[in-house]
């Protein structure tokens, strides 16, 4: 494979996270409300971890991944309402859809961001558009192969949502984020997204749990999740690296690469997610058992975004 540029280090920055909490810790409910939140990216560079491209790109591949991955979400979570027969879960299920409308609409503004450093992320966003809306979409279907088909959706929702939580709690937790210098309103992005993940992140397994609930699904939803999320990852990083402008060349990512900025804290290394996502493979797994719900609230009320949002 061909070298990566050489990556230097960013200048440090004051920690804008609150501290690690235990896994598990904090209150058990909260209210979910949909932030109506703004950023700016006309000071944001392509590569806003300085001098690391590859780490920058791994973590980009959200941005590509995410919009059209949570508005199907929202489809199929709207779908699922006429089947919920605990207010409290509906009022829940209403709250997280309205903050995965807002999570797509904010990172969708990261892709018009993107093309305007002449990086064009249209041809993977449209491959993920096609995958959500086609090959996961509503396929006209009635009777019980429709309840079927929906009950396998919201299966695979509670899988990814178990991800995005580990990730959001991951990104919390990534002091060393601040420390490289990451530009603060991208930080800032991905940590109230991160922070709303770790808020609702029992919602999804609830609703399946409520509709369906069936174990053996659950599994096979969550290991073709699984799957498919590291496909589309491992094939994000290499579109973006190839394509970006600013290396001057069709770059392409190493394994040493993963390994390297695992290490150093900059994207979840591959030890933390091995320890991390099989859990929900237990029986009796509950979300709740893992993340902390005080820290994410605690960052949102530290979060300029979604602070700005409150007024």
């Amino acid at each position: 494979m061909a070298p990566e540029t050489p990556d230097t280090a960013g200048a440090a920055a004051p920690p804008t996270s609150p501290a690690p909490s235990p896994t598990g810790e904090g209150p058990a409910e909260v209210d979910l409300t949909p932030r109506d939140v703004r950023f700016d990216w006309s000071a944001t560079d392509l590569h806003w971890i300085p001098g690391q491209p590859f780490a920058t790109h791994v973590i980009n591949v959200l941005h590509l991944l995410l919009p059209e991955g949570e508005r199907w979400f929202v489809a199929v979570f709207k779908e699922a309402l006429p089947y919920i027969r605990d207010e409290r879960l509906r009022e829940d299920v209403l709250g997280f859809i309205g903050q995965e409308s807002t999570h797509a609409e904010a990172h969708a503004g990261v892709l018009d961001h993107m093309d305007a450093h002449g990086l064009d992320p249209t041809p993977y966003v449209s491959q993920v558009a096609w995958m959500f809306r086609t090959l996961l979409g509503d396929r006209g279907l009635t009777g019980q192969a429709a309840e079927s088909w929906l009950m396998a959706r919201l299966a695979l929702v509670a899988g990814i949502e178990h991800m995005t939580a580990v990730l959001g709690q991951w990104v919390l937790d990534a002091g060393e984020l601040d420390r490289a210098g990451t530009d603060p309103t991208m930080l800032d992005l991905l940590r109230w997204h991160g922070a709303e993940e770790v808020e609702h992140r029992s919602v999804a397994f609830d609703l399946y749990t409520h509709v369906d609930g069936r174990y053996s699904r659950r599994v096979v939803a969550y290991g073709a999740a699984t799957a498919a999320m590291a496909y589309l990852w491992v094939r994000g990083v290499r579109f973006l690296m190839a394509n970006d402008p600013a290396l001057g060349r069709r770059a392409k990512p190493r394994w040493r690469d993963i390994l390297r900025t695992g290490r150093a804290g900059l994207t979840p290394s591959l030890g933390h997610l091995a320890r991390a996502l099989p859990g929900y493979l237990r029986p009796g797994f509950h979300p709740s058992q893992e993340g902390s719900t005080s820290q994410a609230v605690a960052y949102l009320a530290i979060s300029p975004a979604a602070r700005a949002a409150q007024h």
